[in-house]
C-alpha cells in the first residue's frame, strides 16, 4: 500500500511538473551587452538583440524564416509603391502611453535620421496615416523588400521620447557614444523593462505587467544580462551556476557541453560574415588592386574556418552565404601563395609592405586568435602587421573613425539577402544616404552603385537576383574587402530552460517567449520525455 502511494505521488508530481507555469528569473551571460539603450543609436547585433527585449517590431521572422504578426496584425500591398498596416488595439507603451500609426510615422523619421539606420529606410519615402491603427508604408519607388524593413521598425513612444530633458536638449536627439536621454531611458512596448543599467557589469530587465502578448508563454519575470568577455570564463560561469544561459559559445566550450547532461548546448548554421577591410583611404599601397588581391591569396580562410574555427564557421569567398538572394556560386575561396607573391612583385612590393590592423576583443568567436592567424600569414608575403585589438565599446569608434589600414568586422544582411552588405560595407560612402556607412574600405566603384540600386528597384527576383550575382562578381574581382567566413551561431543554458524553442537563424533568440521549467532535473520517465518534445 505505501509503495502505490509513493508510484501515485510521482505521477502527480509529473504532471505538476509538466503543466505548472510558474514565475522564474535567469541570468544570461552574453560576450557584451548593448552599447546604448538607444536602438537608433547603432545597427549592431546587441542592439537588434535588445531591442526584441524591450521593444517590438511590426512583424518578426519564426524560427522557419516566415514573416509573422507583431505589433502590425495584418498587412497587404495597395499598389507596387504601398503596403497597409494595421495595427494590434489595446498596446500599451511602458510608461502607460497607447500605440498608434502616429507612434510609427515618427520612429520611422526618427530611423531616417540615424547615421546608420537611414541607410536602411531611405528607400521608404513617407508613411500616411489612414487612422490610428491604420497607416500605409509609401516606398520611392517598388520595392520587393519591405517585410524585411518591417521586421527592423520597433516603434518607439513618440510622446515619451518628445520634448527637452533637463538639460535642455531634444529627448529623441541621437549622438553615438554621447550620454543622451534616449540612450539612458526606455519606454517600448516589448515584454520586458529596464530596471538597472550599469554599464559594463549588468542590465536588469523585469516582466511588463501591461505586456500585450498574452498567448505568449515566456514565464521569466526578471532577466538579466551580464557581460562576459572571455569564452572560457562564460563556460566556467554556467557550470557554477553564476549565469543560466550562455551566448555566444565558442568551439572549445561547445563540444565540452556535450560531455555535460545538466546542460543543453545548440548550434545553428549562420549567416554573419567576418570580414577585413582594406583601408584605401589610409594607405596608398591598398589603392593598388594587385596589393589587395595578394592578401587575400596569402589568408587560409579555409584553414582559420576548419582549424582554428573548429567547423564552427564555413570559409567566404563573397559576402553573402548560400541560399541568400544573390549568391555567386562560381566565385571560390582563393588561397595560393605563389600566386600572392607574384602580385606583390608585379605591384612593386615585393620587399615587404607595413600595416596597422584593428580587431575586437570576444565581439566575434575567436576574433583575436583570427587577427593572430592573419598577421601570421601576411608575414609570409613580407606584409608586417601591427595588430592592436579593443574590448567592443572602444573598439566601435576606433572602426567609426577608419582609424587602421585594416578593419575586422562581422555584419549580418539586414534584409536577409546580398543587397545589405553592399549597401553598408562596399558601397561608396554617402552621408546624405548612408550608403556605405560602414565601408572604412573607402571602396568605391560606380557601377557597383548603380546594381545595387538597380537590384533595390527590381521586383522579379530572377532578374534581381541577376544584378546582385554580377555585383558579388565585381567586388571579387576588384578584391574589394577580404572575405573570412561565415560564422556559426551557438548557445547553451541550464536542462530546464527551453532554450531550443526561442534561437533562430537570425541570432535574436525571442527571451520574451521563453519558457523556464520548475525543475532543473526532472523526473525522467516516458511520459514526461514524451511532453517535453
Amino acid at each position: 500500500m505505501k509503495k502505490y502511494i509513493s508510484i501515485i505521488g510521482l505521477i502527480s508530481l509529473m504532471l505538476s511538473y509538466s503543466v505548472f507555469a510558474y514565475d522564474a528569473e535567469i541570468t544570461f551571460g552574453v560576450s557584451h551587452d548593448p552599447v546604448s539603450l538607444d536602438i537608433h543609436e547603432s545597427l549592431s547585433e546587441d542592439i537588434v538583440q535588445f531591442s526584441h527585449l524591450v521593444f517590438d517590431p511590426l512583424i518578426r521572422r519564426n524560427q522557419k524564416l516566415q514573416y509573422v504578426p507583431r505589433l502590425a496584425e495584418k498587412w497587404r500591398r495597395i499598389d507596387p509603391l504601398t503596403v497597409r498596416f494595421t495595427l494590434r488595439s489595446n498596446v500599451k507603451f511602458h510608461s502607460g502611453n497607447p500605440l498608434t500609426s502616429h507612434d510609427v510615422k515618427w520612429t520611422l523619421v526618427r530611423l531616417k535620421s540615424s547615421a546608420d539606420y537611414k541607410g536602411l529606410f531611405e528607400r521608404v519615402d513617407h508613411i500616411k496615416i489612414i487612422d490610428g491603427l491604420t497607416f500605409d508604408l509609401i516606398t520611392k519607388t517598388p520595392y520587393p523588400l519591405v517585410n524585411q524593413l518591417a521586421s527592423y521598425l520597433f516603434v518607439l513612444d513618440s510622446d515619451f521620447y518628445t520634448g527637452v530633458d533637463e538639460n535642455g536638449f531634444d529627448k529623441s536627439r541621437i549622438v553615438k557614444q554621447g550620454n543622451t536621454f534616449a540612450a539612458t531611458h526606455v519606454s517600448g512596448t516589448g515584454p520586458y523593462q529596464v530596471a538597472l543599467r550599469e554599464k559594463g557589469m549588468q542590465l536588469r530587465l523585469v516582466r511588463f505587467q501591461d505586456y500585450w502578448d498574452h498567448e505568449s508563454l515566456g514565464n521569466i519575470t526578471k532577466l538579466t544580462l551580464i557581460p562576459i568577455r572571455e569564452p572560457a570564463t562564460r563556460l566556467a560561469a554556467l557550470l557554477s551556476g553564476d549565469v543560466d544561459m550562455i551566448s555566444p559559445v565558442a568551439p572549445k566550450e561547445y563540444i565540452s557541453l556535450l560531455e555535460q547532461p545538466r546542460f543543453t548546448a545548440l548550434t545553428w548554421p549562420g549567416t554573419t560574415l567576418i570580414s577585413l577591410q582594406l583601408n584605401q583611404s589610409q594607405n596608398a599601397a591598398l589603392k593598388d588592386r594587385r596589393v589587395r588581391q595578394a592578401i587575400i591569396y596569402a589568408i587560409n580562410n579555409q584553414g582559420i574556418a576548419e582549424q582554428l574555427m573548429q567547423g564552427f564557421a564555413t570559409s567566404a569567398s563573397q559576402q553573402s552565404p548560400p541560399g541568400y538572394v544573390g549568391h555567386n556560386p562560381y566565385l571560390s575561396v582563393r588561397y595560393d601563395l605563389a600566386k600572392a607573391r607574384q602580385l606583390m612583385k608585379q605591384a612593386g612590393y615585393e620587399k615587404g609592405l607595413n600595416l596597422a590592423m584593428i580587431a575586437p576583443q570576444g565581439r566575434y568567436i575567436n576574433d583575436v586568435k583570427v587577427a593572430q592567424a592573419v598577421v601570421a600569414m601576411l608575414q609570409k608575403i613580407n606584409i608586417k602587421v601591427t595588430l592592436n585589438t579593443f574590448p567592443i565599446n572602444e573598439y566601435w569608434p576606433e572602426f567609426d573613425r577608419c582609424n587602421a589600414d585594416i578593419l575586422m568586422i562581422g555584419w549580418q544582411s539586414d534584409t536577409r539577402d546580398s543587397a545589405n552588405f553592399s549597401e553598408y560595407l562596399t558601397m561608396t560612402r554617402n552621408i546624405d544616404t548612408g550608403r556605405g556607412q560602414y565601408n572604412c574600405g573607402h571602396y568605391s566603384n560606380p557601377k557597383v552603385d548603380e546594381y545595387v540600386i538597380k537590384a533595390n528597384r527590381e521586383i522579379d527576383p530572377m532578374l534581381r537576383g541577376q544584378l546582385l550575382r554580377e555585383v558579388e562578381l565585381m567586388l571579387y574581382e576588384d578584391a574589394a574587402f577580404v572575405p573570412l567566413h561565415w560564422e556559426r551561431l551557438g548557445w547553451a543554458a541550464k536542462k530546464n530552460i527551453r532554450l531550443k524553442d526561442v534561437v533562430n537563424p537570425d541570432n535574436t533568440p525571442y527571451l520574451g517567449d521563453i519558457q523556464v521549467d520548475e525543475f532543473e532535473n526532472p523526473p525522467s520517465l516516458p511520459l514526461l520525455r514524451s511532453r517535453r518534445q
